[in-house]
């Protein structure tokens, strides 16, 4: 689902990741961690996908409420759990939205 984000300017956290063999318990936290991410402050919608390369758009008000996200204790524990046992590789790329614009049938 695309999600609906107010008018720019707002950020994005881009996650890009490859998974390791181990995905005990990942799917769960991963849910969890979309219904933690919806109730933090600052928090505007969610998109992801995932084949080869898993990829997460999250979109935030500012620059405070991602920094209050990654620090947020339960989101902290699912890092360390993608560090120690899901990701074989990941990025994230932090960025500005300046410009948006849509197509809908």
């Amino acid at each position: 689902m695309i999600a609906k984000t107010p008018l720019p300017p707002y950020y994005a956290v881009i996650f890009s990741s490859t998974m390791s063999d181990n995905h005990d318990g990942y799917s769960e936290m991963a849910d969890l961690m979309v219904k933690l991410a919806e109730q933090q402050d600052g928090f505007l919608g969610i998109e992801s996908a995932r084949d080869e390369i898993g990829i997460t758009v999250s979109y935030w008000k500012d620059l405070e409420s991602i920094k209050n996200w990654k620090m947020q204790s339960d989101h902290k524990i699912a890092q360390k759990n993608g560090n120690s046992d899901w990701y074989a590789r990941y990025k994230v790329r932090i960025s500005k939205v300046e410009r948006d614009y849509e197509f809908e049938r």
